[in-house]
């Protein structure tokens, strides 16, 4: 293992996890302002609960003996001031943890989506579906920060003032929520573990689910023609299945904590009831005290049971945040302070003593290669299925890093460039073209600023694109589906190699660009490319021998190694000799 690779996987083992990722903290941190005003909300509201069962204490001692319908007149005005003033402060308390939320969730969900497309193809884990999922999960994060969970936080400290103020007005009577308290208490920390394991299988089998679902739909013409519908339904079954039997487990013990609080509830006010009446009956305690005592010992339990049932929440986002941290400490292309951001390349590619194998592969792909290809030399690498050639190209393009060995490009090491301002200066057509959804305009120029209508206009007429694009009413504004569905293969192709093309990159890379493409339209394609790619470093990957007009020079690759290197047309003739010996 090359000295780079090791020092970030010597970060990634050795260093302890912090208790909470920056990509998490900070966030909420710089929210800390909007969350203060949602503390000093709640801790209002709370206040004025306090003061709504003072006036029904007031109205139960002082006003229904005397009939002081005056001071009960000045009660209600003041009661009525005091709710106007509580459901303000409620809608602001939403807005404002609404507001922390929706910023938190920009945030993060902006940090979480840039590392996962920058995250190391050799370090990549889990199946497409698996990795949706998993975004899907910052929804449990939001959820969680965005809802009435720092509200109940707050709450939960006014569960004191309350006994006290039941100790002042009524007495002994606090004792009776005082013992509901440790009930609530200890049923959401007895469900605690099971909730924590229920949560993170019910998440697992999620996203199984979520995995069987996403290779159905990304694959729905292959499942059709090849009769895969049965696998896959069964997999489905046994997926929702499990998926299914988690998920009721883990809503049952949460219900159990749930429950355990609500019945608390109910006993704290009906027991408050029942100790006042026998304290009314030996004259410590009024009857306007003991409905004001009651009231608040609703008031005191009732934080306990949101918490309850903010715990099976809790859980789930633990398991979420485990997730989604993994996925955040996972080895990243993103380039550090001392990147190197090259404005051009002069097209010189040096692989020297390349030995690379796949993540779980038993033999080397690449083993000891060495290559040059100086500046502006069109150069075709032939060898036989899985000889290594796609992996060269990756490899000059720094998707895998090499295990031993360098890659360079211009005399410097790939590692040392930012992989988005290196790629932006490589043309690359890849095996297997994809296409977004959006428009064919979006999918040639991708937002990059130096590629104008004029410049699209000419890739498109290099490509063939223009030639069957020029002829549809909204042209290059047709809207694709996902992966260019509805387009043949052919068009797939010439649509990816415009996008290639644009901007003139002064080294291209394609790997079986006519793969899809009839004979006429390869030959024409050829025809056009032989003046664009004067000057300009070519690395060509085909079966095809059409293209091999394009070149200068024939590689060729056999067990990850360099077996043949000359002139395009020795090295042919070298290849042909054994067919004609035969």
């Amino acid at each position: 293992m090359n000295t780079v690779a090791h020092d970030r996987h010597h970060d990634l083992v050795d260093h302890p996890r912090p208790r909470f990722a920056p990509w998490l903290m900070e966030p909420m941190l710089r929210n800390k302002s909007t969350y203060l005003k949602v503390a000093l909300a709640a801790a209002m509201i709370n206040i004025f609960g306090l003061i709504t069962s003072l006036f029904t204490m007031t109205v139960y001692d002082r006003v229904v003996p005397n009939n002081a319908f005056t001071s009960l007149v000045a009660l209600s005005i003041g009661l009525v001031i005091v709710v106007v003033f509580d459901f303000l402060l409620r809608i602001l308390r939403a807005y404002f943890t609404d507001l922390a939320g929706a910023d938190i969730d920009h945030d993060v969900g902006g940090r979480v989506f840039k590392r996962l497309v920058a995250i190391r193809l050799d370090q990549k884990k889990g199946s497409t579906g698996a990795l949706t999922g998993m975004m899907r999960e910052l929804e449990t994060l939001r959820d969680f920060f965005a809802s009435a969970t720092m509200t109940a936080l707050v709450d939960v400290p006014f569960i004191v003032v309350t006994l006290v103020f039941i100790a002042i007005l009524g007495g002994a009577v606090v004792w009776v929520p005082l013992a509901t308290i440790p009930v609530v208490i200890g049923a959401g920390w007895l469900t605690r573990p099971a909730l924590d394991r229920l949560s993170a299988k019910s998440m697992s089998e999620g996203l199984s689910k979520q995995s069987v679902l996403v290779e159905t739909v990304g694959a729905l013409e292959m499942v059709k023609t090849s009769g895969a519908g049965r696998l896959l339904g069964r997999r489905w079954s046994r997926a929702n299945v499990a998926h299914g039997a988690s998920s009721t487990r883990q809503r049952l013990v949460s219900t159990i904590a749930t429950t355990v609080a609500a019945s608390a509830n109910t006993l704290s006010y009906a027991g408050t009831v029942v100790a006042g009446v026998f304290l009314i009956a030996d004259h410590k305690l009024t009857t306007g005290a003991l409905v004001a005592c009651s009231i608040l010992s609703g008031r005191a339990v009732q934080p306990l049971a949101t918490i309850a049932a903010l715990l099976s929440r809790l859980s789930a986002t633990r398991t979420a945040y485990k997730q989604i941290n993994g996925m955040m400490e996972t080895g990243s292309e993103e380039p550090g302070a001392g990147a190197l951001r090259p404005a051009k390349f002069e097209g010189r590619i040096e692989l020297k003593g390349v030995e690379f194998r796949y993540p779980g592969a038993a033999e080397k792909t690449l083993d000891g290669l060495n290559l040059v290809i100086p500046a502006g030399q069109r150069v075709a690498l032939l060898g036989k299925v899985g000889s290594g050639k796609s992996t060269i190209a990756r490899m000059i393009l720094g998707l895998y890093p090499p295990q031993e060995g360098l890659v360079m490009i211009d005399g410097t090491d790939v590692r040392q460039f930012d992989p988005h301002a290196m790629r932006a200066l490589i043309g690359t057509a890849l095996q297997e073209p994809v296409l977004l959804s959006g428009s064919v305009r979006e999918n040639i120029v991708l937002d990059r600023e130096a590629v104008d209508d004029e410049e699209m206009l000419r890739v498109a007429d290099l490509s063939g694109t223009h030639g069957f694009m020029g002829r549809i009413a909204n042209g290059y504004d047709l809207q694709l589906t996902d992966r260019g569905e509805g387009l043949s293969g052919g068009q797939r192709q010439a649509i990816s190699l415009a996008r290639a093309l644009a901007g003139k990159p002064q080294i291209l890379i394609f790997d079986e660009p006519t793969s899809s493409m009839d004979q006429g339209s390869e030959a024409q394609l050829i025809a056009r490319l032989e003046a664009e790619l004067k000057g300009r470093t070519f690395v060509l990957i085909t079966h095809r021998p059409a293209l091999v007009k394009l070149v200068d020079r024939i590689v060729v690759i056999e067990n990850g190694r360099v077996v043949q290197d000359g002139p395009r047309d020795a090295v042919l003739q070298e290849l042909q000799r054994p067919r004609a010996a035969a």
